[in-house]
């Protein structure tokens, strides 16, 4: 590709030439670098997903609203925290949901009126922020790993940018190919239940 658009290549540890045989070898290098790239994925890849079975690995990369993870060891269970004044926050928004009947519009207004911080800081509640926080069952005391995974952007017909069209889209596997780990719960395993009907 380097090429085509009339980029030169320069090795450091082995100049190839314009021979045959040097772009022979470049083409083989260049095979085998590909094989140990997606060797190393597929490793890197099934020890992930021994963690997460073993529950050694928090399935996320963002720490939830109401919970700290060790700046020097993120995805280590054993160091996850709850933060007790955002835990506050989400018992009181199951609450209005399962008990006073607000809905997730309602709650997200009373928790701008309330100047509540969202986990970026700012003041605004967006519906869709507090409906999915209401339906994550890591509340509960349940994480899930190997839930999404991504899949090649599909041809939009305009109004897209070139960054947008680019983008992988995330999907949802079978609920039964999830993995659970558990973590602290901030809410009781019943009020959950109760907001998820």
């Amino acid at each position: 590709e380097f090429t085509q658009v009339g980029c030169l290549g320069v090795f450091l540890d082995r100049p190839i030439s314009q021979d045959p045989h040097d772009q022979l070898l470049l083409q083989i290098r260049g095979a085998v670098a590909e094989y140990e790239r997606a060797l190393i994925a597929d490793r890197t890849r099934r020890g992930r997903m021994a963690k997460l079975r073993a529950g050694h690995l928090l399935p996320w990369i963002h720490t939830p609203y109401g919970y700290r993870c060790d700046p020097q060891y993120p995805r280590d269970p054993p160091r996850l925290r709850i933060e007790e004044p955002e835990a506050a926050i989400i018992r009181q928004m199951f609450t209005w949901y399962a008990d006073e009947g607000l809905s997730i519009h309602a709650i997200a207004a009373r928790l701008m009126r309330m100047r509540i911080p969202t986990y970026h800081g700012g003041l605004h509640w967006q519906p869709a922020t507090v409906g999915g926080m209401l339906r994550n069952e890591v509340y509960a005391g349940t994480a899930y790993g190997n839930r999404d995974y991504e899949v090649e952007p599909t041809r939009w017909r305009g109004g897209r940018s070139a960054a947008e069209r680019q983008r992988h889209h995330p999907r949802q596997r079978p609920r039964e190919e999830w993995i659970a780990v558990e973590v602290p719960p901030i809410i009781a395993r019943e009020l959950f239940e109760r907001v998820q009907a």
